[in-house]
């Protein structure tokens, strides 16, 4: 029985593994579900240092993730981030964004505002490879406020395989 302990998470059974298994931290004073997903019932300890890599790091993989979402919504042919954005500064009421976007300020347009009001609200990470992606980062502007979430798919580098709109 070859037990493996994980930041935040109960000694797993590398040898036996369930199918899912999930936590709730505190990052950046927010709450954060953090999910592990399995298609097999072993995995070696070398694929779960690569969670563990994740959990240890997550603000650099989390500050990676803002950059993806910034060149997103900056680049002609990216559509996920602007779509996002547009979505709810139309469908959602001024007054329920006011905690987010400061509508009087000049210098910093609503749109941008509102991106930097994304949050990390879920990780969940896929290491046995029965999936494409490694792991998922769920991005929202408050779960009181929309189910949308903009969501990013990495390798096991931390690499952006693709970036969505999910709800």
């Amino acid at each position: 029985m070859s037990k493996y302990t994980l930041p935040h998470f109960e000694p797993i059974d590398l040898a036996n593994l369930e199918e899912y298994y999930d936590t709730e931290i505190e990052f950046n004073g927010e709450e954060v579900d953090i999910d592990l997903n399995f298609g097999t019932k072993t995995i070696a300890p070398q694929r779960m240092d690569l969670v563990k890599k994740f959990l240890e790091n997550l603000k650099d993989y989390d500050s990676k993730n803002r950059k993806y979402i910034e060149q997103d919504f900056a680049d002609e042919d990216g559509d996920t981030v602007k779509t996002y954005v547009e979505h709810h500064l139309e469908e959602i009421d001024k007054d329920d964004l006011a905690e987010l976007v400061d509508f009087n300020n000049k210098s910093i347009a609503p749109a941008q505002q509102l991106i930097k009001a994304l949050r990390l609200v879920r990780v969940g990470f896929y290491p046995d490879g029965e999936e494409d992606q490694f792991a998922i980062f769920d991005y929202s502007i408050g779960r009181d406020l929309t189910d949308y979430l903009v969501v990013i798919f990495t390798d096991e580098n931390g690499e952006m395989d693709y970036i969505t709109m999910e709800s």
